[in-house]
């Protein structure tokens, strides 16, 4: 797999490794995925039968100033990996993100909706599915949202960190979302890679949903840290990239990959920080 020294990648080998799977996890040193020439070798010498894509340029406001980069990792970069993939025979389990949608809708977002991104992060995103799709017929795109794990930021942290240091903060209701606890969305990715039927695209993310607001006021709650959170929109905090408003996925599948909800998945979360502490 990509992206092993990464928050999902990191999730993905502990999980496949706990299921006595044999795993070959490559970090962003050890595999540039923009190099196509590096990646058919890499996987050639591996020989997988499944993929699981994890590697990406991640950093929303920052692909605003360097869409270059991110147009390399997140878009080629991928496209390499699922051709490279094909190659060897193996299956390719890629995982894309929202931000491909533009948030106007209020009810969740299926996979046949129209996408529409709001920014670089989200179009290369999409162009990263596309061409994994084109290189690789058996390709399953994961859409998921808003992460959380070890061994990368997100907003939990975030938040635990400003809750011991501050009274109150301030965070926007006009984001809803599906918070989804990377402990979980790795299960459901081994699991993808594993089954060579389930093809083409599939939203899977916390079950429910909820605004950054809401999810601070929990996470204070679950930790037990005594910080206000007060209301705010996203004018009040103007940053590089636009965020779509609604971005809670569902799915439109017969039988979809269910995550346990986003709670279950914060409080499984906050246990492993309180275990490592």
């Amino acid at each position: 797999m990509t992206g092993a020294g990464g928050m999902l990648g990191r999730a993905v080998v502990e999980r496949a490794t706990s299921l006595g799977l044999d795993v070959h996890g490559a970090t962003r040193a050890e595999l540039d995925v923009t190099d196509a020439e590096t990646v058919q070798r890499v996987l050639r010498e591996v020989g997988p039968a499944a993929v699981v894509h994890c590697a990406a340029y991640t950093d929303v406001d920052g692909a605003e100033s360097e869409w270059g980069l991110a147009e390399a990792v997140n878009a080629r970069g991928a496209g390499n990996v699922a051709s490279a993939a094909e190659r060897v025979g193996a299956r390719i389990v890629h995982v894309s993100t929202d931000y491909v949608f533009d948030g106007s809708k209020r009810v969740p977002w299926v996979e046949s909706d129209p996408v529409a991104p709001l920014g670089v992060y989200g179009d290369t995103k999409l162009a990263g599915e596309e061409l994994v799709a084109a290189a690789n017929p058996a390709h399953a795109i994961v859409r998921t949202s808003w992460l959380f794990g070890t061994g990368g930021r997100n907003f939990v942290d975030t938040m635990l960190a400003l809750g011991a240091q501050r009274d109150e903060v301030s965070v926007v209701t006009d984001q809803v979302g599906c918070p989804t606890w990377t402990g979980h969305l790795a299960g459901a990715l081994v699991e993808l890679a594993e089954r060579p039927e389930e093809t083409g695209i599939l939203h899977v993310a916390g079950a429910g949903q909820c605004s950054w607001n809401e999810l601070a006021l929990e996470i204070f709650e679950r930790a037990g840290i005594d910080c206000r959170v007060l209301p705010a929109t996203s004018e009040q905090f103007v940053r590089p990239a636009r965020r779509p408003a609604y971005s809670v996925l569902g799915s439109e599948r017969r039988e979809p990959v269910l995550l346990p909800a986003w709670g279950e998945g914060l409080a499984a979360y906050l246990a492993t920080r309180v275990a490592v502490s």
